[in-house]
């Protein structure tokens, strides 16, 4: 049973393991007499059905009474129904890590933490999800700090995550009501009717099963709006086809009061240190967002990253299962840490470092994730299969984006390990670097394109 991950973001609850490939499933019910549906499948009904339908399960999760519902008491027993759901679809019987936001209250976390009691999986860690998509930059920019900005359903959440020495701590995390993807779909629904109102004499707000279209076909018309000067909307209902534009400067117009409200509250916390801004790619990608930031103060991080990151740090999230607490502080190296760099051999005709200090072990085993493996002659591979992941004894597999097959090796020499990319780069400890170099325990590596870190340790009395 394999190691997976939920993050937790009403958006859409994302279930991943250590390939990268995740279930999406966004926080949705739809609640009647005779049956529960979950997830995508009930956000496509919830205009059509809009008094059974639920969506504020996560966002609010309490065990306050539910007027008028059919089946359920409180949000918890939505809430606990979608974590089977999450269960059934994903094959979730093992153990789990879950990232949260720092948007929850400690009575949501105790609340949480008793419905995954009675799931099939095996919760073994929590980690506060802006530390996990801070921890990769951390790594390789200077900085006093992070802000992470994530969009969820009803609500945007900026956390503050500061690095102090050593460590990343995530710190307050502030909701702004208000301006969840829902307040932007509802915006665009607004926007859109006007349009197909205005050009084409066509409501399609007037009945449910036009209106409910017009919500599913949105998320792809906003991915057009990322390549295209104006949108072009369409609707088919019976033998008609309704076709109208919005041009782009409605479309970010429309949107920018909302904008405006997450901006400020970025510039309220940012203040005047060495902040850098983090973005969820659900938020970066609304058209017009990112008009206005400054290309060298903010990074937007990939779909997988938090997933990834958490396999990452697994070996330090992952806790006694009879008291999990929410990880909010990481051991980081980053760029301003020095490196010891020791002086090179006159019989080492490659002039990689060597004569590493007699006081730093030499590593016996690199490690990656909860795996160790011997390092005595080791290929890393660059493949889909991940974390220590192998087809045959002495590979080493990562998942490393734009880069070649075979990665590098990792052996030993008369007088100690080695790694050796040819001509690849890649960070050593924070610091960038080329070809080969002598390791010593405690080294970090990681590849660009990867938030995959190898550590280089000693284990005693190795047969």
């Amino acid at each position: 049973m394999s190691l997976k991950v939920i993050e937790l973001n009403d958006r859409a609850i994302g279930v991943g393991d250590d390939s990268g490939e995740r279930l999406l499933s966004p926080g949705f019910a739809l609640v009647d007499a005779e049956q529960l549906m979950l997830g995508e499948q009930a956000e496509k009904q919830a205009r059509l059905r809009p008094t059974d339908s639920f969506n504020k399960f996560w966002h609010e999760l309490n065990l306050e009474q539910i007027k008028n519902s059919h089946s359920i008491r409180h949000h918890a027993d939505i809430a606990y129904a979608h974590l089977q759901h999450l269960a059934a679809e994903a094959g979730l019987n093992g153990d789990v890590i879950i990232a949260v936001p720092g948007s929850f209250s400690r009575q949501q976390l105790s609340i949480l933490l008793g419905l995954i009691r009675h799931c099939p999986f095996q919760l073994v860690g929590m980690v506060d999800s802006a530390l996990m998509a801070t921890a990769a930059f951390a790594m390789k920019e200077r900085a006093d700090g992070f802000l992470y900005a994530d969009l969820q359903l009803h609500q945007t959440v900026i956390t503050q995550v500061d690095l102090e020495g050593s460590r990343l701590q995530a710190g307050a995390a502030v909701q702004i009501p208000g301006v969840g993807s829902q307040h932007f779909i509802d915006q665009l629904m607004q926007i859109s009717t006007g349009m197909f109102i205005q050009q084409c004499r066509f409501n399609p707000c007037h009945n449910a099963e036009s209106e409910q279209q017009l919500y599913n076909q949105l998320p792809g018309w906003l991915a057009q709006a990322q390549r295209d000067s104006n949108l072009l909307m369409e609707l088919a209902t019976g033998d008609m086809v309704h076709t109208a534009r919005m041009p782009m400067d409605s479309l970010k117009s429309s949107l920018g009061v909302h904008f405006t409200k997450i901006k400020d509250q970025i510039a309220a916390m940012s203040g005047s240190n060495d902040t850098r801004l983090v973005l969820n790619p659900a938020l970066a990608e609304l058209p017009g967002f990112k008009e206005g930031l400054v290309d060298a103060e903010y990074s937007v991080i990939k779909a997988d990253t938090i997933n990834s990151a958490c396999y990452q740090h697994s070996d330090l999230i992952i806790g006694d299962p009879q008291g999990i607490s929410v990880v909010k502080s990481l051991p980081i190296m980053t760029n301003s840490d020095t490196r010891i760099h020791s002086p090179v051999a006159k019989d080492n005709p490659n002039g990689a470092e060597t004569g590493t200090p007699s006081n730093i072990a030499n590593p016996t085993h690199v490690l990656l994730g909860h795996k160790a493996l011997p390092v005595n002659r080791l290929s890393l591979q660059n493949r889909k299969a991940t974390n220590g992941d192998a087809d045959i004894a002495g590979t080493l597999v990562l998942s490393v984006d734009n880069q070649p097959e075979q990665l590098g090796m990792i052996c030993g020499r008369d007088d100690g390990i080695y790694i050796d990319t040819g001509g690849l780069d890649y960070w050593l400890n924070g610091e960038a670097v080329t070809g080969q170099h002598k390791l010593a325990a405690g080294d970090r590596i990681q590849f660009e394109g990867s938030f995959e870190v190898l550590t280089m340790i000693q284990v005693p009395h190795v047969q």
